[in-house]
C-alpha cells in the first residue's frame, strides 16, 4: 500500500509562485508513474501534469503549460510541482496520484493511489 502526502499549498497573490511536494511511502517509488491533479468544488478532477512513457516524459494541461513544471527526486521518493505566474483560475485542491507500471515498464492508465490534497488559493 502506497501512501502519498502532499504539502506546499497556501495562499498567494496572482503572479506569485508555489512549490508543491508529494512524498510517497510504503512502496517502490520507481514502480509508479506519478502525476498532479486538481479539483474545484462542483467540477471534475483534472490532470495538471504527469509523467508518462515509463516516467521518462512529462505532459501538461494546456492551461498550465509554460507556467508549471513537474519534477521528481527518486532518491527522496518525492515529486514536485513548481507553479509560477499563478492565476486565480489555478485555485483548487491539488492532489498527487500514482499509477502502477506494467511489467514492461509502461504507465498504466488508471491512478491507483491518491493523496489527500493540498489547497492552493490565488487571489487577484
Amino acid at each position: 500500500q502506497v501512501q502519498l502526502v502532499e504539502s506546499g499549498g497556501g495562499s498567494v497573490q496572482a503572479g506569485g509562485s508555489l512549490r508543491l511536494a508529494c512524498v510517497a511511502s510504503g512502496g517502490s517509488y520507481t514502480g509508479y508513474c506519478m502525476g498532479w491533479f486538481r479539483q474545484t468544488p462542483g467540477k471534475e478532477r483534472e490532470m495538471v501534469a504527469q509523467f508518462v512513457s515509463a516516467g521518462r516524459l512529462t505532459t501538461y494541461s494546456d492551461s498550465v503549460k509554460g507556467r508549471f513544471t513537474i519534477s521528481q527526486d527518486n532518491a527522496q521518493n518525492t515529486m514536485y510541482l513548481q507553479m509560477n505566474s499563478l492565476e486565480p483560475e489555478d485555485s483548487a485542491m491539488y492532489y498527487c496520484a500514482a499509477r502502477e507500471k506494467t511489467k514492461a515498464g509502461f504507465c498504466r492508465q488508471t491512478n491507483k493511489y491518491w493523496g489527500r490534497g493540498t489547497q492552493v488559493t490565488v487571489s487577484s
